[in-house]
């Protein structure tokens, strides 16, 4: 509910703005300790970027109340939002974006470490475990950078804003399309905040999305295996109906103004 969203964001701020907090039974305060706040802007940014590889890969729609309130705690507290990216960059390269090479000396157990691989006694988690922490990571970052708390001044910019999604896409378009990840990637990104890119960028969003489907979707097509063409077909149905329709569907659980009346 709206109200509840609106609670915990005011005891994160609270926390953060050096205030009193009952938690657990008992008050806390940053200044209780002169490294307080900065470990408390380090474990807060870490928690919303487990968010996203946890609840938001299973349940997409959560992505977007996580993200409002982690956009309005960025506002005011801009270094949970310069931290908050260097996990998420650690922990999914791909949202910077960027496929890491292996460099000379790597062993293969630490270059999967660097690709977001999560490994335990030497076992590499599953391909499928991957790609939906990956996914979950992707769709938190794209509902971030098109929402602003609703109760904030909104006088300056979004600090991490659409802009930055657009210079993602782009990016994302100049490399070198990998197998499984690339498709799905940009599928989750297009699902989620292409609605918005369309609004503000108009006519060069829909020759982005041209550009897709004649020449970038061939692309994946031809790094990828007959038992990889899931979310590339997936893909491909969804740019196709988006420039059939000249329209990107409002993503599924973007709050309306009604959700903040509960």
């Amino acid at each position: 509910a709206g109200s509840k969203l609106r609670e915990v964001f005011d005891k994160i701020n609270n926390l953060l703005s050096g205030k009193p907090v009952q938690t657990e039974g008992q008050m806390v305060l940053v200044t209780q300790h002169p490294q307080g706040l900065e470990f408390v802007c380090y474990k807060l940014a870490e928690k919303f970027v487990k968010h996203g590889e946890g609840e938001v890969s299973f349940h997409h729609d959560s992505a977007f109340p996580i993200a409002v309130v982690l956009s309005g705690i960025w506002e005011l507290h801009p270094r949970v939002g310069d931290i908050f990216l260097a996990h998420l960059h650690k922990k999914c390269p791909y949202a910077v974006p960027f496929y890491p090479a292996r460099k000379e000396g790597t062993s293969m157990e630490e270059y999967q470490r660097i690709l977001g691989y999560e490994i335990h006694d030497s076992k590499v988690e599953e391909q499928d475990h991957f790609l939906k922490r990956m996914s979950g990571m992707i769709r938190l970052y794209a509902a971030i950078i098109q929402l602003r708390w609703p109760y904030g001044n909104k006088q300056g910019a979004h600090p991490h804003g659409l802009s930055y999604g657009w210079r993602w896409l782009a990016q994302m378009l100049n490399l070198e399309p990998l197998a499984d990840v690339t498709a799905m990637l940009l599928l989750d990104f297009l699902e989620v905040c292409g609605n918005a890119l369309m609004k503000q960028y108009g006519i060069q969003f829909w020759k982005t999305m041209f550009f897709i489907q004649k020449s970038y979707i061939p692309r994946i097509e031809a790094v990828t295996s007959s038992g990889q063409m899931g979310c590339l077909s997936r893909l491909k149905n969804f740019v196709q109906k988006c420039l059939q329709a000249q329209e990107i569907p409002l993503p599924k659980g973007i709050l309306t103004p009604s959700f903040w009346r509960t």
